[in-house]
């Protein structure tokens, strides 16, 4: 299996780390390779986490940085025009005028809701529009790496004049985006910079040309891309030149989130390393590069895995097949939530009169409303305690951020208050850190009072809550994201923005002890059956067996004179058992050196195919593969 990811595994702190350790080590049937692509030095410098033994091999790539020295040169005419042309293509799919998908934002309406108004993504590929545009950008994307492999990398090439002066031409393109077409020449220069880094995976040496006689993802079985973005990049090229199959899978959309950082001047997904706010017509240009890596991701991979259904809609919008998509819900480990989950007595000392927020202290967060709704609680429930516990690591933000504006709140809407005229002032509003005396873990954090409130107006996959739901707690939260999916009627839903449907939710958990217990008891059972690791693991053996029985790879079989070997590999070489034994090879088709009769004969049986070791993690073979 080759495993492919972004900012993650194996390094020891990035996204989707931990999901894809437990992954690896619950298939531990299946031999792994690692491609990793890091974002950034202080990623390179945690180096990795501890590896299983199944781990066969780790290649890693930067994403950051100026780029390695090109091994061949382009000095010569000829790949300087053909580079012109690949990279014109793309450089036109991503500046493609409105008619072609309309940029996000400017009112186009487009598909079967154009009725009401709503517009697709610039570039996204969505239904309805014109795959012109997407046949540019994949006979540019591809076009570019088969030079990347003729002449030694693109780097040099991608920052130099020539690709400046392309994408000026395509910008200037009659009928281009507005946001393209007020790009400047320090604009064009950041594009480029960016591309060249979002492009990096094109020019490395993982397509069967390693050092050695690497094969590298031409020996792999199938490909699986932990996330969007660049790293979908080498499962792209390995299915085009050997046939492999590709499955990605989504926890949270990478073109979701290139929108929320362009929306909030930030970082597009390979912006600027300086720090520095990227300009608009930047933000337009690389948000429509993802877009088109995203619908051609979506439009080649043999089957897409969302974590919910926000995803997959997100990922419908963007062009991908409903028959291709699978949802599969992310595990996670309930046995540190189990000592709290299964307490049956309801919360005891008060805490049945306190309401618990667990997170980071964002504006998404919407902790502004929090702190309203709980101003309207207390009116009708004067010894109602709010516990804000920060999950945030390190030194504490700035005094003008907004952790501090949120204190500042706290202090203005709740005034100390004393029990009598001898009892100290104390505030019902409190704000921790995880990891104090009081809040050691998130067990404990979640336990601290009766009911746990998400208040939140942007959320993708709201793991706080399936902790909350793990803890068997009662919970109110705000429809946002994949909240009402999750929670799947074990909680209170109100709209987000809504101070004053916040308290009355609030108010009606915190009145009702016995209505807390069966919601709590039932958001448990349910997280326990949906969230928990063992679920996601069996999902992905599945799926790993059904890609590689009907789409293997083809590989010729050779023979003794190294020519082809006709019906050299029969139709049980794909099913799991020992229908082919005694055969000679290595299972690819390639025969040790020495003659014939000085060779063992291994089994031909393909190496997943194998009966799983036992791991403590409690997820073995289903009784149908047992008996195959």
């Amino acid at each position: 299996m080759g495993l492919l990811t972004e900012g993650g595994y194996p390094y020891a702190i990035g996204d989707a780390r931990v999901w894809c350790d437990r992954l690896v080590r619950g298939l531990a049937q299946h031999e792994f390779e690692v491609y990793a692509l890091s974002r950034d030095p202080g990623q390179e410098g945690a180096g990795w986490g501890e590896l299983p033994r199944h781990v066969g091999r780790v290649c890693t790539a930067p994403l950051w940085g100026e780029p390695e020295p090109r091994r061949g040169g382009w000095g010569g005419r000829r790949q300087r025009r053909r580079f012109a042309e690949h990279f014109g293509e793309l450089a036109a799919a991503i500046s493609a005028p409105y008619g072609s998908g309309a940029p996000y934002g400017s009112g186009v309406p487009h598909g079967p809701d154009a009725s009401h108004g709503s517009c697709v993504p610039h570039g996204s590929g969505a239904p309805g529009c014109s795959t012109d545009q997407a046949d540019r950008f994949a006979n540019g994307l591809h076009g570019l790496a088969d030079l990347a492999g003729e002449y030694g990398g693109l780097s040099a090439a991608l920052r130099s004049e020539d690709a400046v002066r392309t994408l000026e031409r395509a910008c200037r393109t009659l009928g281009a985006p507005h946001g393209a077409q007020r790009a400047r020449v320090a604009d064009l220069l950041t594009v480029t910079e960016a591309l060249e880094r979002a492009l990096r995976p094109l020019s490395l040496d993982w397509y069967g040309d390693g050092p050695g006689g690497d094969p590298g993802l031409a020996g792999v079985d199938l490909c699986h891309a932990a996330t969007g973005g660049a790293a979908v990049l080498p499962g792209l090229l390995a299915k085009r030149r050997f046939g492999t199959p590709l499955l990605l899978t989504e926890y949270g959309v990478r073109l979701r989130e290139c929108y929320l950082a362009g929306a909030a001047g930030g970082d597009v997904g390979g912006g600027a390393e300086s720090g520095r706010p990227l300009s608009g017509p930047v933000r337009s240009l690389l948000t429509a590069f993802h877009g088109r890596l995203a619908a051609e991701a979506y439009a080649r991979a043999d089957l897409i895995t969302p974590g919910n259904t926000h995803t997959r809609r997100w990922q419908e919008r963007c062009g991908a097949d409903r028959e291709r998509l699978r949802t599969v819900y992310p595990g996670m480990d309930a046995a540190r939530f189990a000592e709290v989950g299964e307490q049956d007595a309801a919360p005891s000392e008060g805490d049945d009169r306190t309401l618990v927020w667990v997170g980071r202290i964002e504006p998404p967060k919407d902790v502004i409303a929090l702190l309203h709704a709980f101003a309207e609680v207390r009116r009708w429930q004067p010894d109602a305690r709010l516990r804000i516990i920060e999950t945030r690591r390190g030194e504490d933000p700035g005094p003008d951020g907004y952790p501090a504006h949120c204190r500042a709140l706290a202090d203005h809407l709740f005034p100390d208050e004393a029990a009598d005229a001898h009892s100290a002032g104390d505030n019902p509003v409190s704000f921790e850190r995880l990891g104090d005396p009081e809040v050691p873990t998130l067990a404990d954090a979640y336990g601290a009072g009766g009911v746990v409130v998400l208040s939140s107006v942007v959320e993708g996959f709201p793991v706080g809550l399936v902790e909350a739901m793990f803890c068997g707690r009662a919970t109110v939260s705000t429809d946002v994201g994949a909240v009402c999916e999750v929670i799947g009627g074990t909680g209170l839903v109100v709209p987000p923005r809504n101070p004053r449907a916040l308290a009355d939710a609030c108010l009606a958990l915190l009145s009702d002890a016995e209505r807390c217990a069966r919601l709590g008891a039932a958001a448990r059972a349910r997280a326990l059956e949906l969230f928990t690791v063992e679920q996601n693991v069996a999902a992905f053996r599945g799926i790993y067996l059904e890609l590689m029985s009907h789409c293997p790879v083809p590989r010729e079989e050779v023979g003794e004179s190294g020519g082809p070997l006709p019906f050299a590999r029969p139709a049980e070489a794909h099913v799991p058992g020992r229908w082919t034994a005694g055969r000679d090879g290595d299972g690819s088709g390639h025969r040790p050196p020495g003659p014939a009769a000085s060779r063992p004969a291994p089994e031909h049986t393909p190496t997943w195919a194998g009966a799983p070791p036992r791991e403590p993690l409690g997820v073995g073979p289903r009784p149908s593969e047992e008996g195959a």
